[in-house]
């Protein structure tokens, strides 16, 4: 039986150090390329209108996950509204998706008298947030480039210097 600390021990521990790490510098590299497409959802919204993911190819898309009873949300709401409005002329789209919790009369209150530019949808049954990964937490926002892929998923209030660079970045390719 070979000592701990011969030659030929450590040598065989060297390469099979350097094969795992190789191994995982490789995944990781994998992980970087692959992108997490959109799920494949329809929204309708409050006025009935069906938004598909396919009719929001070639658009940049944020899926906003909020409620009326979420402080956060409510506090984040005029800045989406500046956000969308600042880049909707270039190719943005906004879908704010009431959670299934969220009664549809208070968000139909609250989407008409804040007037909220953008498609809101309701997830009676929760099965948008289910798509998206089961969102449980609000806010939860993902930005979508123009080819259907995720790109950046926010939980809380984004950054909003750090998402318009993202959204000015995806809208320029």
């Amino acid at each position: 039986m070979l000592a701990p600390s011969s030659p030929r021990k450590f040598a065989l521990f060297s390469v099979t150090a350097i094969v795992a790490v190789v191994v995982l510098g490789f995944l990781f590299y994998q992980s970087l390329g692959s992108k997490q497409a959109m799920p494949d959802v329809s929204f309708t919204n409050l006025k009935g209108e069906q938004i598909s993911a396919q009719s929001l190819r070639g658009k940049v898309v944020m899926v906003n996950f909020w409620a009326t009873s979420c402080t956060t949300c409510v506090a984040e709401m005029p800045k989406m509204i500046e956000t969308y409005n600042k880049y909707n002329k270039q190719g943005l789209e906004f879908v704010a998706v009431a959670m299934s919790y969220d009664r549809p009369d208070y968000v139909l209150n609250y989407t008409e008298t804040r007037k909220l530019p953008f498609h809101v949808a309701l997830d009676t049954q929760g099965k948008l947030a289910q798509s998206f990964g089961d969102v449980k937490l609000t806010p939860t926002t993902y930005v979508i480039d123009k080819q259907g892929n995720i790109l950046k998923r926010y939980v809380g209030e984004p950054s909003f210097a750090e998402l318009h660079s993202l959204l000015e970045k995806a809208l320029a390719a």
